[in-house]
């Protein structure tokens, strides 16, 4: 796997809003200031100042801002062959162990002496690369012992925090939290908004109002990234499946819309996205 560390600091440019989205990465995020609601998986979060996230980036996930609000936050993405090495010499490895068992997990802490220290490794990664030496060998186990220090603050943070000290989440959030798990568990069935009204005993008007708030996308645009994910996951870990069979289980009505949908997601028709991918495990 290609080593990778991506990191932006306190970045105030417009997330996208187009779509839910994955990568193969770790990620660690933090945000600062304005305001957000942050969709992973099944769970929706309204975010507060300091609040930090841990994620599997196969996980998928998504913010919502409302328009004209602001959204200041920092983000590295790595992979864990980046660190691992690290980790094993100073026996910490288990402070990998939450992405790799939870999928994601918010940490909200009053410990703001912990945050900025959090903070301040952020800004000293950012600055490592933007270095117009960030190739250097120097520079490059500079990024790797940040990312392990990091991992290692964040970790106590974490031993710090319960989860059931979290708020509980009631209303709308709860209720998108429900539509979010049932299409999840149900995305390859035929679905519209009426049958998921039907099994959760919920107004259709309500269901797409609700959930449009919350999450800033359609009920049927979480379904389909839903299908384009689990897609994705079977091209590339089960060759043997045609593509046909790859539409039908992941819930598309046939491979000629399947087809078309993903190359209009991914700029690449299904069978080369497999090709591509078989090369990059090579």
């Amino acid at each position: 796997m290609e080593e990778l560390i991506s990191v932006e600091y306190r970045m105030t440019s417009d997330p996208d809003h187009g779509q839910m989205h994955s990568h193969d990465a770790f990620e660690i995020y933090m945000f600062h200031h304005g305001k957000c609601r942050y969709l992973i998986h099944q769970e929706c979060y309204e975010l507060l100042p300091g609040d930090i996230l841990l994620m599997n980036g196969m996980t998928l996930h998504k913010p919502n801002v409302p328009a004209g609000c602001e959204y200041v936050r920092s983000h590295v993405h790595f992979s864990p062959e980046v660190v691992k090495g690290l980790l094993e010499t100073i026996q910490a490895s288990e402070v990998l162990e939450i992405f790799e068992s939870c999928g994601h997990f918010l940490i909200r802490t009053n410990d703001y002496n912990g945050l900025n220290e959090v903070e301040t490794i952020f800004k000293r990664l950012s600055e490592v690369g933007n270095n117009e030496d960030r190739t250097t060998k120097l520079n490059v186990w500079e990024n790797k012992l940040l990312i392990g220090q990091l991992l290692i603050r964040v970790h106590a943070l974490l031993r710090e925090v319960k989860c059931d000290t979290l708020p509980n989440k009631r209303g709308k959030t709860y209720h998108a939290e429900r539509i979010t798990q049932f299409i999840q568990n149900n995305f390859h069935e035929p679905l519209t908004i009426s049958t998921i009204a039907k099994q959760l005993n919920l107004n259709k008007s309500y269901i797409s109002h609700v959930f449009k708030e919350i999450t800033g996308f359609t009920v049927m645009e979480y379904v389909m990234a839903c299908r384009l994910k689990h897609a994705k996951y079977l091209l590339e870990t089960d060759w043997d499946k045609s593509i046909k069979q790859i539409a039908y289980e992941s819930g598309f009505e046939n491979p000629a819309h399947f087809s078309r949908f993903f190359k209009e997601k991914q700029h690449l028709a299904p069978k080369d996205y497999r090709k591509q991918r078989l090369l990059f495990y090579q």
